[in-house]
C-alpha cells in the first residue's frame, strides 16, 4: 500500500528573500573600488553567504497521510532552503499540535528553534523542547529532540524530565511514539507519589 503525505502551507504574509540581489551588491562594490581584483574580493565573491529560498512570516503548516490531518505546525518565522538537501528552518521557535483520528489534540510539540529535513521527513527541535500529551497529563522537558515522522518516532540523546500527575523521573536519553503515549528512557531516577495502603 502506498501512503501518500502531503504538506499544506497556510500563508497570513510572507516575503520573498533573493540572495541573487547580494551578488548585485557585492559585483557594484567592486566595480567601483577600482580595477585591481585582490584575492579578498574574489574570495567575497566566489563565497558569498547564501540566504534563504523564501522567507514567510505567520506560517500555519498542514501534515496530512491520505488526506487525513496528523498534525499543525505553526510559526513566526520560516525560512526554505533549497539546497541539495532541502530543509525547512523556524529559528524563532515552532508550536505542533497532532491529532488523533477523530481529530482531538493528542500531544503537542514545542521548541525554541526547529529545522525539518523535507526528503527524509526528520524534525529536530532545539531549546526548551517541551513535549506535551494532553490526553495523559504527561510533559517531557529536554534541550534537544528528533521527530521520525516515517517512524512516528521521538526520540532525544540528552537530559530529559518526564512529569506525569503522580510523579517526576529524569534520564539520559528517550524514545517515544511520535503521541508520547509510550516511552522508555536510560537510567531513569526521580520521585513518585506512592498511596500509604500500597505499601
Amino acid at each position: 500500500m502506498v501512503r501518500q503525505t502531503q504538506v499544506l502551507l497556510g500563508l497570513k504574509r510572507q516575503f520573498i528573500l533573493f540572495p541573487v540581489s547580494g551578488i548585485f551588491f557585492l559585483l557594484t562594490i567592486v566595480f567601483f573600488s577600482g580595477c585591481g581584483n585582490s584575492a579578498d574580493r574574489v574570495a567575497m565573491l566566489t563565497h558569498a553567504p547564501t540566504g534563504p529560498s523564501m522567507s514567510t512570516k505567520n506560517v500555519e503548516v498542514i501534515f496530512s497521510d491520505s488526506g487525513k490531518v496528523q498534525a499543525k505546525l505553526t510559526s513566526v518565522l520560516m525560512n526554505q532552503y533549497n539546497n541539495p538537501e532541502p530543509y525547512m528552518e523556524f529559528p524563532k521557535g515552532f508550536h505542533v499540535v497532532m491529532y488523533d483520528s477523530a481529530l482531538r489534540v493528542e500531544t503537542t510539540i514545542s521548541a525554541n528553534y526547529g529545522k525539518r529535513l523535507e526528503n527524509t521527513r526528520i524534525m529536530e527541535a532545539k531549546g526548551n523542547v517541551v513535549v506535551r500529551n494532553e490526553l495523559k497529563k504527561q510533559q517531557l522537558n529536554t534541550e534537544q529532540l528528533t521527530w521520525d515522522e516515517h517512524r512516528k518516532m521521538i526520540y532525544s540523546n540528552l537530559p530529559v524530565k518526564i512529569t506525569t500527575p503522580d510523579k517526576t523521573l529524569y534520564g539520559d536519553g528517550l524514545e517515544s511514539n511520535e503521541s508520547f503515549s509510550r516511552y522508555q528512557f536510560r537510567n531513569v531516577h526521580g520521585q513518585m507519589l506512592v498511596k500509604k495502603d500500597s505499601i
